[in-house]
């Protein structure tokens, strides 16, 4: 894995927020039916890199994570990073090519009633693991949203003190 860490010009926080998606393909990467989300991933990587607040993306040598194995199954993959703040995060994933790419979710990805996505509050500069991602969303499928991992729509501060509600723009819904 390489590191994509970029450098920041503002003021460093305590707390970086990280998030893990998991998605289970419903075709082969390497079929015809995948091959605009295919095609797409190196521009939306690339748009994520230079995105105000982004810090960090899990990628293995190729630039991507598709190769990069979650819960031992190899129908699922994954996307997991770093971002200075919950407004940057959501800035990012509801604009440009990755919004076009999240309103066609359902051309490539099943739909799966158990969470595959979550969010948590990291000190800054520590960089997740795929088994730390794991472990925080199977917490949140067990328990909910908790400080400890927790979704768009119930947010919690770095310190955990009390949720924050999330409304994402409307036709997106929350990404999983």
């Amino acid at each position: 894995m390489t590191d994509t860490t970029r450098t920041r010009t503002t003021e460093p926080a305590a707390f970086e927020l990280a998030q893990v998606n998991v998605a289970r393909l419903r075709f082969p990467l390497d079929s015809a039916e995948l091959k605009d989300f295919v095609d797409a991933l190196d521009p939306v990587n690339a748009d994520a890199d230079a995105a105000d607040g982004f810090v960090w993306r899990l990628q293995s040598q190729e630039g991507d994570a598709t190769g990069i194995e979650v819960f031992g199954d190899a129908w699922l993959i994954v996307n997991m990073s770093v971002w200075q703040d919950m407004d940057a995060l959501t800035a990012y994933m509801y604009q440009g090519r990755h919004r076009e790419m999240l309103a066609r979710r359902r051309e490539w990805f099943e739909r799966v009633r158990e969470a595959m996505a979550t969010l948590w509050w990291v000190p800054a500069g520590h960089r997740p693991t795929v088994a730390e991602a794991e472990a925080r969303l199977l917490h949140l499928r067990t328990h909910g949203p908790t400080p400890y991992a927790f979704t768009l729509r119930t947010a919690f501060p770095p310190e955990g003190a009390r949720p924050e509600t999330f409304e994402a723009p409307e036709g997106l819904g929350c990404p999983a």
